[in-house]
């Protein structure tokens, strides 16, 4: 697109906004955007519900809306803004017994993966950080937000996608993840492997081989 992301994401939360909401860039958005890497992917939350969305973004895709998911195709960009939430215990490896729609990122934060991912960009370009997560990315690290054993429980193919961003990131992963990475390896055999698939595939060219070598490290 001629538009850098700076901009689409200012016209978009300027949208928002004109409509007494805010909007925030997180997860693989702000964290790219920090630390200067191309953003390829738009994830945006946001304090608006997909209800009062539908008021100001007819067109968007609401086939997600219960769990508060809607993408938006914005000058033939793919955008997906969700709203800032809070979950209950996970039931099924992959999805919470509840949710519950929040308007403050610092209740939101909790239910990500990594300190790294849970980084949010207002529109004035200020960082919220409830987690450190600047500190560890200044330092390289990767951090599980809470109990790693618990989040690692929740989910397995977060043991997938924290491999995946050492690899990418060439990230230091902090002690107490990394045994939990080890003790719970084994989680991710019961995983539906087609989701497995999924994740490594989005390993790039350049970080096959650390991947695979941290892989073959943690017995995966």
């Amino acid at each position: 697109m001629l538009k850098s992301y700076l901009e689409f994401f200012d016209e978009i939360a300027n949208i928002f906004n004109k409509h007494g909401f805010k909007l925030y860039m997180v997860g693989g958005t702000s964290r790219d955007f920090l630390l200067n890497y191309p953003v390829d992917d738009y994830d945006f939350a946001t304090d608006a519900t997909p209800t009062e969305m539908h008021e100001f973004l007819p067109d968007a895709n609401y086939r997600f809306e219960k769990f508060g998911t809607v993408s938006l195709k914005y000058e033939d960009e793919h955008v997906e803004i969700t709203t800032l939430r809070e979950e209950g215990e996970y039931i099924d490896s992959r999805h919470p017994a509840y949710i519950k729609f929040v308007t403050d990122p610092a209740k939101d934060y909790i239910r990500r993966d990594f300190t790294i991912n849970a980084l949010y960009i207002d529109e004035n370009y200020r960082v919220l950080d409830f987690c450190d997560g600047l500190k560890d990315l200044d330092t390289n690290t990767l951090r599980v937000i809470g109990n790693p054993y618990t989040r690692f429980a929740e989910d397995p193919l977060r043991i997938i996608r924290a491999l995946r961003f050492v690899a990418k990131f060439k990230l230091n992963i902090d002690p107490l993840t990394e045994n939990a990475i080890r003790d719970l390896a084994h989680l991710v055999k019961k995983l539906n492997p087609e989701k497995v698939k999924a994740e490594i595939r989005k390993v790039g060219e350049q970080e096959q081989n650390i991947f695979k070598k941290l892989m073959n490290m943690y017995k995966l």
